[in-house]
């Protein structure tokens, strides 16, 4: 038997020192290398680059109809991300999560399989991501490991210069079955769990409306449209979840050295409760806060639809928090001559009221973002 000479030694060598530089080069021109969990976002490019590898990917389009305009990428499904929502007339609540067992359903009806990589895109003109981050979270609760969103959706795929077409595929359906013991309840919070909490420093709590909105001076609406109480959650900092744009024309998400800045005095290795009108503007920072690599998310499903209706007695709150180092919003006087609300919270401004005036002869108009 002859011995292995030392031209195949050096030839192997080489071979592998060539695969770690690849591979290090290819880590480093990733637009999304540093963020810990990077492997929750695709550009057009990478996405694009698996697709010729024939790599098995499921892409879902998670646009509604209202939203729809044709223009799919090739080999995608159709999966509207409000399937996985309700409304609750009884409760006069909307956009309530479907449920895990219902969530399974659906996703094995659409032919999605528990090991799947799956692709979830939307548009900027819905939001670039916040419509794809519902369905990330649902995903995310389950359990499920391989998912990722398309960075500014279908848009990022055209600009590109990639083709699209105009029909969905199809799958056949499946089961798709999550066991018990990997389905994350935790990350789905209600309004006893937080009213319990209120005070605990474990427990960051981040509301992503408008600041008008946090501070009571644009009041969101129950589903019947009745006013809903003014304010946020006590203790609650606000930082809405448009701020996770470089860019809000072409919503393009920010570096992660301009999150980090953005989220200087949120901790990391604690929690933090995520909520908003609906969850839908509040998924969108959930899924960012996990490309970030915090720990112990939770979003608040029913969000201000349940905690600020009139009825509840849950405490509500319109003075300013900051985290720490970072600065106030500014706040307006209210107009204490305003009709008062059924909680102890001010009503909305006077310039509030004054840009609400329209066809129905003026009056207050209370304003929702539908998420």
């Amino acid at each position: 038997m002859h011995k292995p000479s030392t031209l195949r030694f050096i030839v192997i060598a080489a071979v592998l020192l060539l695969g770690v530089t690849w591979a290090f080069a290819s880590t480093d021109k990733s637009p999304y290398a540093k963020f810990p969990n990077a492997q929750y976002i695709i550009s057009a490019e990478q996405l694009q680059q698996r697709m010729n590898a024939s790599e098995s990917l499921v892409i879902v389009d998670v646009r509604n109809d209202k939203h729809f305009d044709g223009k799919m990428i090739p080999g995608a499904i159709r999966m509207p991300w409000s399937t996985f929502r309700l409304d609750q007339s009884a409760t006069n609540t909307g956009g309530n999560f479907i449920g895990s067992e219902k969530a399974q359903q659906i996703l094995g009806e659409h032919g999605i399989f528990r090991n799947d990589t799956v692709i979830l895109y939307d548009s900027v003109a819905r939001d670039g991501g916040a419509t794809a981050s519902y369905l990330f979270w649902v995903l995310d609760l389950l359990g499920h490991q391989n998912m990722a969103i398309l960075e500014r959706g279908v848009d990022s795929w055209i600009d590109a210069g990639n083709k699209v077409v105009n029909s969905p595929a199809k799958r056949e359906p499946l089961l798709y079955q999550a066991p018990a013991k990997e389905i994350d309840t935790r990350k789905m919070v209600d309004d006893i769990f937080i009213n319990r909490r209120l005070g605990d420093p474990y427990y960051q709590i981040l509301d992503v409306r408008s600041q008008e909105e946090y501070l009571g001076q644009a009041l969101n609406e129950g589903l019947d449209g009745t006013p809903l109480k003014a304010g946020h959650i006590p203790g609650a900092v606000n930082i809405n979840y448009e701020d996770n744009w470089s860019d809000k024309k072409r919503k393009g998400i920010k570096s992660y050295a301009e999150l980090a800045e953005l989220y200087r005095g949120l901790n990391p290795e604690i929690g933090v409760i995520t909520y908003c009108h609906s969850a839908r503007r509040s998924s969108f920072t959930y899924y960012v806060l996990r490309l970030m690599g915090f720990k112990d998310l939770m979003l608040y499903d029913n969000s201000w639809y349940s905690w600020g209706r009139p009825e509840e007695f849950f405490p509500v709150e319109t003075k300013g928090r900051a985290l720490p180092g970072q600065t106030l919003p500014s706040v307006t006087k209210t107009n204490t001559s305003s009709p008062a609300q059924s909680s102890p919270s001010p009503a909305p401004t006077t310039s509030e009221a004054k840009a609400a005036k329209g066809s129905d002869g003026g009056g207050k108009k209370y304003i929702s973002c539908g998420g």
